[in-house]
């Protein structure tokens, strides 16, 4: 399944909209209904009102009525194994568990698989 989502935050990262820091990234989710959900990170110049590619993953899996992440792989453009940031860390464990799998990947696949338990400790309600 790692490979599945990584194929699809890589074609999510794609479509990034990032003008200002040009940092392309993209993130799948498998939630807890076996669907993936994809989505980039879309920059805005009333910064930081734009919004991380993690973020619009979950977002869309939400929309769809899905409130289970079960595993999430990440990919930036120009940064292998590049982390969710603080807040979307949180947001992950929002929906997921301190087993719930999160994928680093680089441009040629995953890299690197991490709990978010290991990668959040002592989160809020995690």
């Amino acid at each position: 399944m790692a490979d599945k989502l990584f194929d699809a935050a890589r074609k999510a990262m794609a479509f990034a909209h990032v003008p200002y820091s040009q940092f392309p990234v993209g993130a799948a989710i498998l939630a807890g209904n076996g669907e993936v959900f994809s989505g980039c990170n879309v920059e805005n110049a009333a910064y930081p009102e734009g919004c991380c590619a993690e973020t619009s993953a979950i977002s869309a899996m939400v929309g769809s009525g899905q409130k289970q992440i079960t595993e999430i792989a990440v990919i930036a453009e120009k940064k292998a194994r590049a982390t969710p940031c603080g807040g979307c860390r949180q947001r992950i464990a929002e929906f997921g568990s301190v087993e719930t799998l999160v994928h680093l990947c680089d441009k040629t696949g995953v890299v690197e698989t991490i709990k978010l338990g290991d990668l959040l400790p002592r989160s809020f309600e995690l």
